[in-house]
């Protein structure tokens, strides 16, 4: 019987041999049921049974190639290094928790033995495949269709990927490793880090329903890059944000945040540039539409006892009257013990206060000769405009005067180093705003974009 754990990889592979390797997977099992990796675990299986013809064999090789380069990949190396990064495994979710961070115990052993295994199928490459094949079809008139077929990479090409700095460097733990199961501690305290499965993977989901009932998160592959030093101005609005995420991410109590004011004044993208700048620590956040609030307690079930730590973003917050999702929030806001947990926070943007949109017959109080009139009419008012209160902070962002608009666009000029006279940039920022969105942030930096754009 072959012995998986003394493979000399610079021999050529058998299929036998990573027939066996992926057999007695055990941790990392849910991997088998990939769909590259298990279409690769049936071409091998075909091969090692001995008996084939060249019909079936290039079926299922070029079936499996296809499914590796469709999957965005050209090294067979660099998909498993990532498949293994990303799974959610029983050695995965404890490592995520921290329940044995360091020590040595029955799962964490056998996760590293799988991770010897995984490099075992790792190093197999089309070579190994083909040279086996044209032994088999010797002297047959297959041996050229054979040699034509198609090739997978062996070069490790991770260091063009668009990952963030934490994941490359895990990454090249493992790829220039000889021996993937010492990698076991560092591969756990990425884990313990930056949690495992897609929470690993991405920083900034969207909830995606997928029918009247249920959703999933759908990550975002590469979210809005804005950072705090692209948003000029507004630097007390954005502490009073930035402290109240640090105390949550440090396990302190904080507080839900509602973010209103005029339009165009990076209410959204203070939101953004929180999670760019402390995602390093563990801050994940979902994007949820809000006609999908109502979806609130599935989401909450699906975070909960997860090691990071969440901000549900709600953007641009208003609700019309009778609407559910205005209970839905109202609910979570008040943290029932289905929407309650500790590692998840609402941020929410709104160009109003008063979330709840509110009409003037509502103020004329109760009519008797209305049936369909509230009785207690003032009572309902008062819960309307009571919603805000409820996040308990609010923070302001209101439209800048003649001085602090011209001052956002000094400093954006300056971060981009343009070279224009100051008080020709004035004139033409003042023009700018007239004509068209008024004085906001954002009107400063689509301003600044024309002027650069001129340069």
């Amino acid at each position: 019987m072959k012995d998986v754990n003394n493979v000399n990889f610079e021999e050529n592979l058998d299929a036998g041999t990573v027939r066996l390797a992926l057999d007695s997977i055990s941790i990392y099992r849910d991997l088998l049921e990939d769909k590259v990796i298990s279409s690769l675990r049936k071409l091998v299986n075909y091969i090692d049974n001995g008996e084939i013809n060249i019909d079936s064999t290039a079926n299922l090789y070029n079936a499996f190639f296809f499914k590796l380069v469709r999957s965005g990949y050209f090294s067979l190396k660099d998909y498993i290094v990532d498949k293994i990064l990303f799974s959610e495994n029983p050695f995965s979710l404890e490592a995520e928790k921290k329940v044995h961070l360091g020590k040595v115990d029955i799962v964490k052993q056998a996760a590293a033995v799988d991770l010897k295994k995984f490099q075992i199928v790792s190093s197999l490459n089309s070579q190994d495949i083909k040279n086996r094949l044209s032994r088999y079809f010797s002297g047959n008139v297959y041996g050229k269709i054979i040699s034509e077929f198609p090739q997978w990479e062996t070069k490790d090409d991770f260091k063009e990927k668009n990952y963030p700095e934490y994941m490359r460097k895990i990454e090249e733990v493992l790829h220039c490793s000889d021996d993937w199961g010492k990698c076991i501690d560092d591969l756990e305290r990425f884990h313990n880090v930056y949690g495992c499965g897609i929470f690993a993977r991405y920083r900034a989901f969207i909830w995606e329903r997928t029918g009247k009932v249920g959703g999933y998160f759908k990550g975002i592959e590469n979210p809005d890059p804005v950072e705090f030093s692209d948003l000029v101005g507004y630097e007390k609005e954005h502490e009073i944000v930035e402290k109240n995420t640090v105390q949550f991410l440090n396990g302190f109590p904080a507080n839900n945040v509602l973010i209103y004011g005029d339009r165009g004044t990076g209410k959204s993208s203070t939101v953004k540039a929180i999670l760019n700048k402390y995602y390093g620590r563990g801050l994940r956040m979902v994007e949820l539409p809000k006609a999908d609030l109502e979806d609130f307690p599935e989401i909450i079930g699906k975070l909960k006892g997860r090691a990071q730590k969440f901000i549900i973003f709600v953007d641009d917050l208003v609700f019309s009257d009778n609407e559910e999702s205005y209970t839905a929030l109202k609910s979570m806001l008040e943290g029932g013990f289905e929407n309650k947990s500790s590692n998840v926070l609402i941020y929410a943007t709104s160009n109003r206060r008063h979330l709840v949109k509110e009409y003037f017959s509502e103020r004329k109080g109760s009519s008797y000769s209305d049936s369909d009139e509230e009785i207690h009419g003032e009572d309902s008012v008062q819960e309307k405009l009571s919603l805000a209160d409820r996040f308990g902070i609010n923070v302001v962002f209101t439209s800048p005067d003649k001085t602090g608009y011209l001052q956002i666009v000094d400093g954006i000029a300056r971060k981009r180093k343009l070279n224009i006279d100051r008080k020709k940039l004035h004139i033409e920022a003042l023009k700018w705003e007239r004509w068209y969105n008024g004085r906001s942030a954002r009107t400063a930096r689509q301003f600044v974009d024309w002027m650069e754009g001129c340069q």
